[in-house]
């Protein structure tokens, strides 16, 4: 099982891409490209609400992400208490669809308080994982 991976993010608009990059590298090292599109967009999406509505300017956000049991979980973490909501947009409305994608793509996904302050956002999702022949045995 690999070592879980996190990094932190200072409020930007470069932090979505640059959220998005260590996550397809951290996928990358773990040899996972099962449920890497889904993984990738759940976190495009937290993470543009952590910088439009959680993160106050000079602030910043931590990712992480970690194998478990056949399981990946991408996380968001941030020290405002407002909670995130799926909201219910018009067809004209041109945002507030980025948790409905969320709750569409991941297997499952919530919200953990933290006491003081503060928040994770995390998805989960189930993917498969190479497994590898026992010693001595020639895979056909």
């Amino acid at each position: 099982m690999p070592k879980p991976a996190e990094r932190r993010f200072f409020r930007a608009d470069v932090a979505v891409p640059e959220a998005r990059s260590f996550l397809r590298h951290v996928l990358s090292q773990w040899d996972i490209i099962d449920r890497s599109d889904d993984a990738l967009l759940c976190l495009s999406e937290l993470t543009t609400n952590v910088i439009r509505h959680a993160v106050p300017q000079g602030g910043y956000f931590l990712v992480a992400a970690s194998l478990i049991d056949g399981r990946l979980r991408v996380e968001v973490h941030d020290q405002s208490g407002r909670l995130p909501h799926i909201n219910c947009p018009d067809a004209e409305d041109v945002s507030g669809r980025g948790l409905l994608l969320v709750d569409a793509l991941a297997d499952e996904w919530g919200v953990q308080p933290h006491v003081p302050s503060g928040k994770t956002v995390w998805t989960e999702f189930k993917i498969e994982t190479r497994q590898e022949p026992a010693s001595g045995v020639i895979a056909c």
